[in-house]
């Protein structure tokens, strides 16, 4: 089995944690959201680039 290039993986892995943190941020300072922001945490953390994509996308009112 080939290992992985870890040099093509990096920039994936930062942007996806950095898109995690920004929008726990964003969640938490967030007055109101679309649907209730305790099941946006497990989605913007289990659910990778996409689950921070979808809240930014679909979750924020403002």
């Amino acid at each position: 089995m080939k290992t992985p290039d870890w040099s093509l993986l990096w920039p994936v892995i930062a942007l996806q944690g950095l898109l995690a943190v920004i929008g726990l941020i964003s969640l938490a300072r967030a007055r109101s959201v679309r649907g209730p922001k305790w099941l946006w945490v497990p989605i913007i953390l289990l659910g990778n680039l996409l689950g921070s994509i979808a809240y930014f996308t679909i979750g924020r009112k403002d």
